[in-house]
């Protein structure tokens, strides 16, 4: 399983332990910032009703979804319709922007005092979302829009899945499997970066887009006195760097005595 937050990576949660990583999160939080998180978003499996008690308690507001029970969708398909209400979202970009919803407060066992729990149908997803918050006034379009949010990571997640094989990581000895999840994240960044700098658009590209456009190139390499210059064959995406000035780079490289590398695009 893996738990990504940022600036806390871990590739090795076991499925016994999991249900407590959302508080050894929380407990990291404070020892880099030294305050609490003030919100947290994340999956329900990661948590139980009781953790969820001491989050409220603690002052951090949070948004999870509660996991489903045949019995929950019986009760959920014998709601009348009179029970549901139709919203119109506007903070993210999707084909489905106005779910029904039934917003109601709930009891659940080993939590103190009411749970706000949205019932979520027409979203695009085959059975209605159960959203449960400690978040008791915010309007029901803000609290859709921030866990809309959080998908937006999973599905860069699965962008890292897909390209850099992020499920498949190489070592064999299980306590090198943080470092090889730390480097794929490494090179997932580094691909963010470019796309931002590149922008037309290949922000929201995939990995594997961007490497077949950028990445994949043929080049030859000269060295000089003073340089390394990569020397790029012509392709069709290379006006796109020029213009985001990478020919214009020199970076120096301290372990080859200060020697300077120079990209040329032809």
């Amino acid at each position: 399983m893996l738990l990504n937050l940022g600036c806390y990576t871990k590739a090795d949660v076991r499925k016994e332990t999991q249900n407590d990583e959302i508080l050894r999160f929380v407990e990291f939080w404070k020892q880099r910032t030294g305050r609490l998180p003030e919100e947290l978003i994340f999956d329900s499996k990661l948590t139980t009703y009781k953790n969820l008690n001491v989050l409220n308690q603690q002052g951090i507001a949070f948004i999870t979804l509660r996991r489903r029970s045949l019995k929950m969708l019986r009760e959920v398909h014998q709601e009348p319709a009179s029970a549901w209400r139709r919203i119109e979202l506007h903070g993210v970009s999707r084909i489905h922007k106005t779910p029904r919803i039934i917003d109601r407060k709930v009891t659940l066992k080993d939590y103190e005092g009411p749970l706000r729990q949205m019932i979520i149908t027409d979203l695009g997803h085959e059975e209605p979302i159960f959203l449960l918050t400690n978040q008791l006034t915010s309007s029901p379009v803000k609290l859709i829009d921030r866990y809309a949010q959080r998908m937006i990571i999973e599905n860069n997640i699965q962008d890292g899945i897909d390209f850099f094989h992020m499920d498949a990581l190489s070592s064999a000895v299980a306590m090198k499997v943080n470092l090889d999840l730390q480097l794929t994240l490494m090179a997932s960044s580094l691909y963010r970066l470019l796309s931002l700098r590149i922008g037309n658009g290949y922000q929201k590209a995939k990995s594997r887009h961007i490497f077949r456009d950028f990445v994949d190139a043929t080049a030859t390499l000269q060295i000089t006195p003073n340089e390394f210059i990569v020397r790029f064959q012509k392709r069709a995406h290379n006006p796109l760097l020029v213009a985001s000035n990478f020919n214009n780079i020199d970076i120096p490289i301290p372990w080859l005595g200060g020697k300077k590398l120079r990209f040329v695009f032809g």
